[in-house]
């Protein structure tokens, strides 16, 4: 028997292999662009000015969605209890329907905007060397062929109803952001906001126990050995009853203890420790997520959101990662038994920085 049979497949010709190249040819020809199919609005002019305004009426839309979003945010008014159901859903309603004919009305726009206006030309860019001038100037003729194929500067009303919609639908998202903050009408909190007075205060005050959480054990500063870490809580806390987990959110600190020699103490606050026990902030100063890693070896705490780094030995200064600046250090003490306990609030807000407030602080 002969080591290849004869008139398989291989010998007859049957099998074509991909990329094999006989006499100049290819086993699969390139096909080629299929031949252009010019559209409507293509070669009527009545075609492309109606699909013109079909766009603009899109965006227009979504302008009028954007509105009707801020007339049941803003007009109908706040809900609370004993708001009646009806005002209710009808705040609801407005809400999700300018919501979605205010995004709607961008995407479909565009959409059709593409479709019918914008060049469907296709072609075939071979590659070339890139040279830095050269690189520029195609850059440069890549944005001016952008805009003369989406006939922006032709198109004065596509370009003013896009604009308008795109200034607008971002707004519902920054009312909704900025009314995460549920403070109510008492007397006690009219003056406050969400900027940074809600950040500046917590329940922390001059003689207030530090407590376990969530046991809610006071702690003596003899219980306290060199290493250890502690999830601490003011024990004003345990009582509350109104706006119980927001002061908490705000309050939550990190307690160690240290060697006393090894604490870099910048001048003012030589008495805010308690023989090397040290309390800080659990709140990143990056976007708020909760410090609470201790690594004992390095005296270093980290947030396990973005890997922010703070410095025990150096107040808790920022040594790597997004975070801006330091973690706010509650001044400590211990009372007559031995407690450990405030002496004061945090002398600076607590939490990220924002835009209303100074990083450098």
């Amino acid at each position: 028997m002969s080591e290849h049979r004869q008139g398989g497949p291989e010998d007859s010709g049957a099998v074509e292999r991909a990329g094999h190249v006989e006499q100049g040819k290819y086993a699969i020809d390139n096909p080629g662009l299929p031949p252009h199919r010019p559209r409507l609005a293509d070669e009527d002019p009545r075609a492309a000015k109606r699909a013109e305004r079909q766009v603009s009426v899109l965006f227009v839309l979504s302008i009028l969605g954007t509105l009707t979003f801020f007339i049941g945010y803003f007009v109908v008014g706040q809900i609370g209890p004993g708001t009646p159901f009806s005002t209710i859903r009808l705040q609801n309603t407005l809400l999700g329907l300018g919501t979605a004919f205010s995004m709607l009305g961008i995407g479909v726009g565009i959409v059709h905007w593409a479709k019918t206006l914008m060049p469907d030309h296709e072609w075939v860019e071979e590659r070339h060397e890139v040279r830095t001038e050269e690189d520029r100037q195609i850059a440069e003729g890549m944005i001016n062929d952008i805009l003369d194929e989406s006939q922006i500067k032709r198109r004065p009303l596509l370009r003013n109803t896009l604009i308008g919609a795109i200034a607008l639908a971002p707004l519902p998202a920054v009312a909704i952001f900025r009314d995460l903050d549920n403070t109510d009408n008492r007397s006690d909190l009219a003056e406050e906001n969400f900027g940074v007075e809600r950040l500046r205060h917590t329940i922390w005050d001059e003689g207030v126990r530090l407590v376990r959480d969530p046991s809610g054990t006071p702690i003596k500063a003899s219980d306290v050995a060199i290493g250890n870490a502690m999830h601490v809580i003011p024990e004003s806390l345990l009582g509350r009853t109104h706006d119980k987990l927001n002061q908490k959110a705000k309050s939550v600190v990190l307690l160690m203890r240290l060697n006393p020699e090894s604490l870099q103490i910048s001048e003012g606050r030589e008495d805010w420790n308690v023989d090397g026990i040290v309390a800080y902030s659990k709140i990143c100063t990056h976007v708020g997520c909760p410090v609470a890693l201790y690594e004992q070896h390095t005296h270093h705490l980290l947030c396990p959101c973005h890997q922010s780094t703070f410095d025990l030995t150096q107040e808790c200064k920022v040594i790597f990662g997004p975070a801006s600046h330091a973690l706010p250090q509650l001044p400590i003490t211990v009372d007559e038994e031995g407690f450990l306990v405030a002496q004061s609030d945090f002398h600076e807000p607590v939490g990220p920085v924002y835009w209303e407030r100074d990083p450098n602080r």
